[in-house]
């Protein structure tokens, strides 16, 4: 009983498989959505109004559809419609960077936008250039007012890459499933001691990017 189940042919090396699995798409995604998400942002505060407005038409259309609805869509749907087969992994890294792209955007436009007025216009008074502005107030103030939320969007990005066992990609939630279903007979409480690891797991990854995210943000508002 108990954690005898990971010594069990190859459950160890399999579980550790599975969690390289999910730690490359989640760094893979986390930063194609760091990179494009910035530039998102930018794009956000154009000033026109029809980039303005496609732009928030993509975001409220990640929000509002399900992350699990882009996946199941991406994966069976470009199949059938297009006859091509796309790996579950690759389909994953991009729903995850395309709802990434658009939270890391809308962070960086509130980030941009929650800067004080005055400053910007003090440093339009004293003939600085929009460049400049942007190198010497909105960056820096920004960068400060973006990390922590920054962070704890890519702690939710980790935590929900384990949707993609739901379209067959053998990551570590899949390998713990997998091993629950070979342990039924000899180990029939392994289970909980399957999903507790996994949790152990995810908890270590999460756990300390949640711990930076809010000593970072209790060091810049003091």
């Amino acid at each position: 009983m108990g954690f005898d189940w990971l010594w069990e042919g190859q459950n160890a090396a399999r579980l550790a498989q599975g969690l390289w699995l999910t730690a490359k798409i989640s760094f893979i995604s986390v930063t194609l959505s760091l990179v494009l998400g910035i530039l998102f942002g930018l794009i956000m505060r154009s000033n026109s109004l029809i980039v303005r407005g496609f732009a928030r038409f993509y975001l409220e259309t990640i929000r509002i559809v399900p992350i699990l609805v882009w996946l199941f869509m991406l994966y069976f749907g470009i199949s059938t419609w297009l006859d091509i087969h796309i790996s579950g992994v690759w389909v994953c890294i991009w729903v995850f960077t395309l709802w990434g792209t658009a939270e890391m955007g809308d962070l960086v436009r509130g980030a941009l936008a929650s800067i004080e007025k005055h400053q910007i216009e003090s440093a339009k008074a004293i003939s600085l250039t929009r460049m400049q502005i942007f190198r010497h107030i909105e960056l820096p103030q920004g960068t400060r007012r973006l990390l922590p939320s920054a962070i704890n969007l890519f702690t939710r990005m980790i935590k929900t890459s384990s949707l993609a066992a739901l379209i067959g990609v053998i990551e570590v939630v899949k390998v713990g499933q997998q091993i629950i279903e070979n342990s039924l007979l000899t180990s029939p409480n392994a289970s909980f001691f399957v999903y507790g690891l996994i949790f152990v797991l995810y908890f270590l990854i999460c756990y300390p990017l949640s711990l930076l995210a809010n000593k970072l943000e209790h060091r810049w508002e003091s």
